[in-house]
């Protein structure tokens, strides 16, 4: 993946970074991968980091996105739209599925 930072503004009334990105890649990069990106790129943890916009013109290989990289990760989930964490924290962590009791098992046979 070709990470390329384009622009970077300090908000401190938020405690955070602003910073605008563009990935060269041949489809749509997922979410996630271009949040580790980031985070490794800019060295922080990975819960600092939350991908506000990701947008792929059709035709092109290039996604343009922003991202807000927080200096605590306790304001960032006071600041951030529940939405906007929810989409960054389920491209990490799988949702549980839907397992049957060991009754409904038993119930079957």
């Amino acid at each position: 993946m070709n990470l390329t930072i384009t622009s970077t503004e300090t908000n401190p009334l938020f405690k955070r970074r602003e910073i605008e990105f563009r990935v060269e890649e041949p489809s749509t990069p997922s979410r996630s991968s271009v949040r580790l990106e980031l985070a490794v790129k800019l060295r922080v943890e990975l819960n600092q980091v939350y991908i506000r916009e990701m947008k792929t013109r059709s035709g092109t290989r290039t996604t343009l996105g922003v991202a807000h990289i927080y200096e605590d990760p306790e304001t960032a989930l006071r600041v951030e739209p529940k939405h906007i964490i929810e989409r960054n924290m389920s491209a990490v962590v799988p949702k549980p599925e839907n397992k049957k009791t060991e009754g409904s098992e038993e119930e079957e046979k």
